[in-house]
């Protein structure tokens, strides 16, 4: 099986790359991709309905993500987002593109190098 080439959707945005990164395990609502992003930034990225609702739907139109159905919770009806083959390629793409940019920052003394255990 071909792997999907991820280096027309690079770089990605800060909001689409924390999309991606919310989906890495399980699928979510849109509600819950807000927490995850809140939680996992510590509120440095924001992350609004304009902003989420926005970037889901120019996702799913480009096939980074996929509804992956609708449930009623708490009577509420909520639509669950999945990261497609081609949006993990592209999140792991964007996430070896940042570790590149860590290591000239680390190896220019702009950030310390990691100390070994």
């Amino acid at each position: 099986m071909r792997q999907p080439d991820p280096s027309p959707f690079l770089p990605l945005t800060p909001a689409v790359f924390h999309i991606l990164l919310a989906l890495a395990e399980e699928e979510r609502h849109g509600y819950s991709i807000m927490q995850e992003v809140e939680a996992h930034t510590g509120g440095i990225v924001p992350m609004g309905p304009g902003t989420l609702y926005g970037s889901i739907k120019r996702m799913v139109a480009s096939g980074l993500i996929a509804t992956s159905g609708e449930r009623q919770e708490e009577g509420e009806r909520r639509r669950y987002y999945a990261l497609t083959p081609l949006g993990r390629a592209v999140l792991r793409a964007e996430a070896a593109r940042l570790q590149q940019l860590v290591a000239a920052a680390q190896e220019r003394r702009v950030l310390p190098k990691p100390r070994k255990s």
